[in-house]
C-alpha cells in the first residue's frame, strides 16, 4: 500500500457490503435519515437513495468504484456525490432567486416503479410526478452504467426547463487524469473570464471551470488505476470541465480530494478534484413535449487495480425554453 493509498477513505457506501451474510439483490436500508436501496449482484453492486433517485454508489465486480460520495450528509437538503438529478432546471433558476439551486428534483423522494434483474445487471425505473410534469429514471447497472432521465410536459403555459445528470467520477489521481476528445474544441474559461480553444488532451491544475461547443464521446484516461473511462452522452452541444482545486468541499474527509468532471449540459463538483461534462440544448415546448437525457459510462483497458481513491464527474445537462 502506498502513502497516498492509506490517506484515501474506501467508498463510505461499502460499509453495507462487509457483511458475510447472504443479501438479496434488492433491499431497502436506512442510512442517514435516508432510505436507500442497496443493489447485490454478481456484476456489481450500488446504492441509491429514495431522494432524489440518487446513485450514490456503483462497483462493477472485479473494478474499483465509479462513483464519489461525501461521507457526511446534511440531516436536509440535497446529498452531494453520485450521479444528482438536477431537474426541472440546472443551477439557480432563471427567475426565481430563492427556488433551490438544481431544483426539487434531487430533494424530493422519487417511487420506484420496477427493478428487475438478469444475468447481465439489473435494470430500474424510478419517477417523480410533480404538477403537470412527470420524469423518470431509468438505471441499467452491470459491468458497464446507462442512465436515461425522460420528462414529459403537460402544461401549455410557457416556462423554462433544463435538466441535468451531474455525476462525480472517482479517480486515481487528478493530477494524473486526462480527458480526451476536445482537442480544437472552442470555449469559455469561466475563471478568467475569457475565450479558450483547447489543444490536445485536458490536464486538470488547479481549479477549472470551463464551457466548450463540443458534441461528441469522451475518454477520460486514468493510469493511477490503469483504466479509461468511456463517457458517451449522446447528442449534446457543450461540454464543461469543472474542478475546485484546493477549495475544500463539505463532506470531504481529504484535505484535497481527487476528483474529474465531465457532463451533458453543464458543469459539476466532487472532492477538492472534479472536471465535468455537460451539454445544453434549446428549443421550444408544446403540450405533451417530452425531453430526454442519457450518460452510458464503461471501462477499457482494465488492468489489476492499486488501491488508490480519487473522485472524477460527469453530468449530462440540456437546457430548454418551454414556449
Amino acid at each position: 500500500m502506498t502513502s497516498l493509498d492509506a490517506q484515501l477513505p474506501e467508498h463510505p457506501l461499502q460499509r453495507f457490503f462487509r457483511s458475510r451474510r447472504a443479501r438479496p439483490t434488492f433491499e431497502w436500508e436506512r442510512h442517514q435519515l435516508r432510505d436507500v436501496l442497496v443493489i447485490d449482484h454478481p456484476q456489481c453492486q450500488a446504492v441509491f437513495s429514495r431522494q432524489g433517485a440518487q446513485l450514490l454508489h456503483f462497483q462493477p465486480q472485479g473494478q474499483k468504484p465509479w462513483l464519489w460520495c461525501a461521507a457526511q450528509w446534511p440531516q436536509v437538503g440535497a446529498i452531494r456525490g453520485g450521479v444528482p438529478v438536477c431537474w426541472p432546471w440546472y443551477g439557480r433558476h432563471p427567475g426565481e432567486s430563492g427556488w433551490p439551486t438544481h431544483g426539487w428534483g434531487r430533494l424530493l423522494d422519487w417511487k420506484l416503479i420496477d427493478s428487475s434483474e438478469s444475468e447481465k445487471g439489473v435494470s430500474l425505473h424510478w419517477r417523480l410526478q410533480l404538477w403537470d410534469w412527470q420524469v423518470d429514471l431509468h438505471a441499467e447497472l452491470g459491468q458497464g452504467m446507462e442512465l436515461r432521465l425522460s420528462t414529459r410536459h403537460e402544461d401549455s403555459e410557457p416556462c423554462h426547463f433544463s435538466h441535468a445528470l451531474h455525476a462525480y467520477w472517482r479517480i486515481g489521481d487528478v493530477a494524473e487524469v486526462a480527458l480526451e476528445g476536445l482537442d480544437g474544441a472552442q470555449g469559455y474559461d469561466e475563471l478568467s473570464r475569457q475565450v479558450c480553444q483547447q489543444h490536445g488532451e485536458l490536464r486538470v491544475a488547479g481549479g477549472c471551470q470551463r464551457v466548450f461547443e463540443h458534441a461528441g464521446a469522451l475518454q477520460l484516461q486514468d493510469p493511477t488505476w490503469q483504466r479509461r473511462l468511456n463517457i458517451d452522452t449522446g447528442d449534446s452541444a457543450n461540454t464543461v470541465v469543472w474542478h475546485p482545486g484546493n477549495r475544500p468541499l463539505l463532506g470531504c474527509v481529504a484535505a484535497r480530494p481527487q476528483a474529474l468532471c465531465a457532463w451533458k449540459p453543464l458543469r459539476l463538483p466532487a472532492t477538492p478534484s472534479a472536471c465535468n461534462r455537460a451539454s445544453r440544448c434549446n428549443s421550444n415546448c408544446r403540450p405533451a413535449w417530452r425531453g430526454d437525457l442519457r450518460v452510458t459510462q464503461s471501462v477499457t483497458n482494465c488492468m489489476p487495480m492499486r488501491s488508490v481513491g480519487t473522485i472524477v464527474k460527469t453530468a449530462v445537462i440540456a437546457e430548454k425554453a418551454l414556449f
